[in-house]
């Protein structure tokens, strides 16, 4: 009982109802006797997981990420079970795994990875993408992944009737017999238990019986940046991993899979041979490229994604037009909270330029709307720098630079190891 009650109160209070329509608030007006009932299925073993409600999410690209909205109970239950099994697992998983683990962050994984690459011998990068990860995952090795630290029968059954529980989209149930839906609580777990097997344990030998030279390794989630020192060994690596995937039904995206000249030497390198500036690579929401500090050392910079800065500027739009008679107050304190959220992900070192123009451009969009609606079809700049003045914050930089948040948090230990 007050496992569940911490996970009833972990459970967003305002976040979607599932298909049975179950809200946060409603459930809590009887809150424990919902709950000793749940306690007493979940004993009896008459618990049953209800299907998925499917949603869908816009993605940078202007295409759209399916998500699963399980009911309320089945979040509850999920929170529980994770609960549990993350003390199970973190004493397993490695530490170049950064994704949905207590403690752990994208930033941590970032730095990780430009600490990695300026202070190790990087010269190649695989930028590497899985084809419909969560929706690929088959049940079966799955199951026998959890099952290698996992004796209880009862959470072995609630897994296998989470995954088997099917998505209800349009009114039709679609039974699932592989992948997971994103969005519950324990698909993120169940990513990390999977690739834990797949990828890490595998990466993490070869390196050490495989590789001719440096190797570096930064997973999130199922994102995940691999550094060599040797292009023979991205190379073989490479092969090797898509018959790796193959095995556990997993597929690598042709067209966003490569290996690419990338580190400290790859700028000289490449102009030696007239080449060109070395390729950039996108991880967790930035561009990487290769620069140098004003003292010449060289530094992997981040840069916000362009196509995610549009994606996102479209967003606000969008909803600018549905608060298009909305008074100004309302709009500027949503407006405010745009821009802060923003910037508290975006605004890393050396970063700053891009996160000032998505504020400049959220104050355009603004006034555009504020056009739209006046009847004189005008908005004085000097009336619109007092909005922007009073609403939207001015940008800071939010997080250290790498090496100085890593070298607190590892103590001498590597962040890509």
């Amino acid at each position: 009982m007050r496992r569940l009650r911490q996970a009833y109160q972990a459970v967003k209070h305002d976040a979607s109802a599932g298909v049975d329509g179950q809200t946060w608030q409603a459930y809590g007006e009887a809150l424990e006797g919902n709950l000793k009932n749940l306690s007493d299925r979940l004993a009896q073993g008459t618990y049953r997981a209800r299907p998925v409600k499917r949603a869908y999410i816009p993605k940078a690209d202007g295409k759209e990420r399916p998500i699963g909205i399980p009911v309320l109970e089945d979040k509850i239950v999920q929170r529980a079970t994770v609960a549990v099994l993350n003390a199970v697992w973190e004493t397993d998983f490695l530490g170049f795994s950064y994704g949905f683990r207590p403690g752990r962050s994208a930033h941590k994984a970032l730095d990780a990875l430009a600490v990695g690459i300026q202070s190790r011998k990087v010269n190649y990068i695989l930028d590497a993408d899985i084809r419909g990860f969560f929706d690929s995952l088959d049940h079966q090795w799955l199951i026998q992944s959890v099952e290698q630290r996992i004796a209880d029968e009862r959470v072995i059954r609630h897994i296998r009737k989470w995954l088997k529980a099917g998505v209800l989209e349009e009114g039709r149930l679609v039974e699932q017999e592989e992948g997971t839906p994103q969005g519950g609580s324990i698909s993120p777990l169940l990513a990390n238990v999977y690739l834990h097997y797949v990828l890490d344990l595998w990466a993490d030998q070869w390196r050490k019986t495989r590789a001719g030279g440096d190797m570096i390794i930064v997973r999130y989630a199922d994102d995940f940046v691999v550094g060599f020192q040797h292009q023979a060994d991205a190379g073989r690596f490479l092969e090797e991993l898509r018959e790796r995937f193959h095995r556990f039904k997993l597929e690598l995206h042709a067209q966003k899979t490569r290996v690419i000249e990338f580190g400290r030497f790859a700028a000289e390198n490449r102009a030696r041979r007239g080449q060109g500036k070395p390729p950039t690579f996108d991880f967790l929401g930035f561009t990487h490229c290769c620069g140098k500090t004003r003292k010449g050392k060289f530094v992997v910079l981040r840069r916000t994604m362009a196509k995610r800065m549009r994606a996102k500027l479209r967003q606000v739009r969008r909803e600018l037009s549905k608060r298009i008679h909305a008074g100004v107050e309302a709009t500027g304190s949503w407006l405010r909270a745009v821009v802060r959220g923003y910037t508290r992900y975006h605004a890393v070192p050396r970063n700053l330029p891009a996160v000032n123009r998505f504020r400049h451009w959220v104050a355009r969009l603004w006034r555009e709307a504020l056009r739209r609606r006046s009847q004189k079809g005008a908005v004085r700049w000097d009336r619109m720098a007092r909005l922007v003045q009073r609403w939207l914050p001015v940008p800071h930089v939010c997080h250290p630079y790498p090496e100085e948040r890593l070298c607190v948090i590892i103590r001498g230990k590597s962040p890509v190891r």
